[in-house]
């Protein structure tokens, strides 16, 4: 009877050490483990935002309340990190410039291209040919800006001849909409 209780006394020792070990381990991932929720809270917070008591708040609150912590932390912080903010408003402003480029027909508001002369919608001369270097000039310059031709002065009208026109196309083009040629006193 006495070889038994020593086995199982032995056994119980080798139980409580191999338990002993176990928790030691265990009590070794948890501080690994709160110490990897503050290090990523640190990194998330500092891409989220330059303010220091923020930064400081956040990376406390985890580091007090662990886990818990960290779901409050993750319901508090910023939304986007500042690279996503940047990135937002690099393309705000490229689709504002975008816009604003978008060159348009100043009698018809047609869209045109850049390289245009004339407006395709309504024949308005848009730019002009430079005489000496034949590269396309806003109407409004003086001087050709690529080889410095002095160039006269140019009136912007229509370049359509009305003589030209069809009868349906000018008087889509002269007369304002709703106006009835039956109106018109006949001479």
């Amino acid at each position: 009877m006495p070889e038994i209780n020593i086995d199982l006394v032995a056994i119980l020792d080798q139980i409580s050490q191999v338990l002993e070990i176990a928790a030691v381990c265990f009590g070794a991932f948890m501080a690994a483990f709160s110490i990897s929720l503050v290090v990523w809270t640190f990194r998330d917070i500092r891409a989220r935002t330059h303010d220091v008591l923020f930064q400081a708040l956040s990376i406390l609150l985890v580091l007090v309340f662990n886990v818990l912590g960290l779901l409050l932390y993750l319901i508090l912080r910023p939304k986007e990190t500042l690279a996503e903010r940047h990135e937002r408003t690099l393309a705000e402003e490229a689709l504002l410039q975008d816009i604003e480029e978008r060159l348009a027909c100043p009698s018809c508001g047609v869209r045109v291209r850049s390289d245009y002369l004339l407006c395709p919608a309504c024949h308005t001369q848009l730019k002009r040919e430079c005489e000496a270097c034949g590269r396309l000039n806003e109407l409004t310059w003086n001087l050709c800006p690529y080889c410095s031709h002095v160039h006269p002065p140019v009136e912007v009208q229509d370049t359509l001849a009305e003589e030209n026109m069809s009868p349906e196309t000018e008087q889509f083009f002269s007369r304002p909409s709703g106006h009835d040629q039956s109106a018109e006193p006949a001479q």
